[in-house]
C-alpha cells in the first residue's frame, strides 16, 4: 500500500483539505487526478528563496520531495490515494537565482522520491523548468495520477 510506503519513508500521511482558497487541491477527469501546485512547505519545514542564491540544490532536492508527498495528500483530497495506479506526469517548477541552471537536479527530488513509492519501472513523464515562483517558494510541483476504476 502507498500509505505503507510513505510511512517507511518517515511520512505521516493524511489527505489535504480539497478546498484552498477559491480553487481545489485536485481535481478528477475520468480516472485521472490533475493536483495544483504544491509548494516545499511542510509544517515547520518551509523553504523560500531562489535556488542557487539563497537555498542550496540539497535543500531545493528535498523540496521538490515535500512538494510531490503534498501532491499525493491532494489526490487524497477526493480520492484514496491506495488506488494510484501510476504517477503520469511530474511538472516541477524552481525558483532559479541568476544563472542557475540545475533545475532537473532540483526536480530529481520528487522523482526519487516517487520512484521509492511506484518503483523505477512505473517512471513518470516529467518537466522541470525555471521560474519566478510566487510567494518565493523554492520549488512547486504538480502531478497527474492514473486512478484505479
Amino acid at each position: 500500500m502507498i500509505t505503507e510506503r510513505l510511512k517507511a519513508l518517515g511520512y505521516t500521511y493524511e489527505p489535504a483539505d480539497l478546498k484552498v482558497l477559491d480553487f481545489h487541491q485536485a481535481v478528477r477527469t475520468g480516472n485521472l487526478i490533475f493536483t495544483s501546485g504544491q509548494t516545499s512547505v511542510l509544517g515547520d519545514m518551509v523553504i523560500k528563496g531562489k535556488v542557487g542564491e539563497d537555498v542550496d540544490v540539497d535543500t531545493a532536492y528535498k523540496a521538490a520531495e515535500i512538494c510531490a508527498f503534498k501532491c499525493l495528500k491532494a489526490v487524497g483530497a477526493i480520492a484514496d490515494v491506495n488506488d494510484i495506479v501510476k504517477v503520469v506526469k511530474v511538472f516541477g517548477m524552481v525558483n532559479t537565482g541568476k544563472d542557475f541552471n540545475n533545475t532537473s537536479g532540483v526536480i530529481n527530488g520528487a522523482t526519487h522520491f516517487l520512484n521509492k513509492i511506484f518503483g523505477d519501472s512505473e517512471s513518470h513523464a516529467r518537466s522541470a523548468v525555471g521560474m519566478v515562483i510566487p510567494g518565493n517558494w523554492a520549488v512547486e510541483v504538480e502531478m497527474v495520477v492514473e486512478m484505479k476504476q
